[in-house]
């Protein structure tokens, strides 16, 4: 797994002229953030997933997946769920470059339910900028990765924790069990959802998923597919949102940002969904965080 500790205590140790200053009160800052860090780790909910291997997406856990984010979009006086997303630093989320717009938006974390205004620990975060990936291209749905900086760091909880990346270049084994989360459409055409869901979906290797029945060379090395069997899937509303896939020490890793689907469907054979792969951009993100 891979762990950002530069860009999560670069605030606290950097002094100025470009050197480290080491006084009192950074000193206390640094042993508070390793004492957070220490305590709530990366990818260790405090209220573990109940992963099932259930036909069908099912309502997840309260606060199993805590760096499941929801971007929202305004409208009049409103805001609205668009897009998944995924907490990997205090102040940084992932999701997708073709969520994002010109609209105004606001991340959301520690949610569970959207109907719910008032659930405790819940809290709402405007964007400070949001980069997108300089090469991101909608045609060929290429690149497709954003990093939003929120306004302010997130005080980490049992309710709102960052999820581990793995290692860059690293590639999951064909069949690997991994679950997509989101609050996106319970099928297709259908609604969003109220709760949020997961649904268990086995990763397909680049050779059978890039197959010409399959998704052909629409696929890239620097995706993931997930699915395909005609019955589970992401869909409308999951998108930016991670692909959690667990460590043998029982951690998670988000090894993915939903990217597409078919147009046939949210549920489509031998169209399973696609995500961006993580491990293809760890350079980049580290880049981002450590430039903004």
């Amino acid at each position: 797994m891979f762990v950002f500790p530069a860009a999560v205590l670069v605030s606290c140790i950097k002094g100025g002229g470009g050197h480290l200053e080491l006084t009192s009160d950074t000193m206390k800052l640094l042993v508070f953030a390793l004492f957070v860090a220490g305590a709530y780790g990366c990818g260790l909910p405090t209220f573990p997933p109940i992963v099932t291997r259930v036909v069908g997406g099912e309502d997840v856990r309260v606060h199993s997946w805590p760096w499941q984010a929801s971007l929202q979009y305004k409208s009049g006086n409103s805001f609205y769920h668009t897009c998944g997303g995924t907490l990997i630093a205090p102040q940084w989320v992932m999701t997708a470059a073709h969520c994002i717009g010109s609209r105004t938006y606001r991340v959301l974390l520690g949610k569970h339910n959207m109907q719910d205004d008032n659930e405790a620990g819940s809290l709402a975060i405007s964007p400070a900028k949001i980069i997108v990936h300089e090469n991101w291209d909608s045609f060929r749905i290429r690149n497709d990765i954003a990093l939003i900086k929120l306004a302010s760091p997130v005080d980490i909880s049992d309710i709102i924790t960052p999820a581990c990346l793995p290692n860059s270049g690293f590639l999951l084994d064909n069949g690997a069990p991994c679950y997509v989360t989101g609050w996106g459409r319970l099928w297709t055409g259908g609604p969003i959802a109220d709760a949020l869901q997961q649904a268990l979906l086995p990763v397909v290797d680049h050779a059978h998923c890039s197959r010409s029945d399959w998704w052909g060379n629409l696929v890239t090395t620097s995706m993931v597919c997930a699915g395909g069997d005609g019955v589970l899937a992401s869909c409308n509303g999951d998108s930016g949102g991670p692909l959690n896939c667990q460590n043998a020490d029982g951690s998670w890793d988000v090894h993915g940002v939903v990217s597409f689907g078919s147009s046939m469907g949210c549920n489509y054979p031998k169209k399973p969904s696609v995500f961006t792969r993580v491990s293809s951009y760890i350079p980049w993100i580290n880049n981002v965080m450590t430039t903004y």
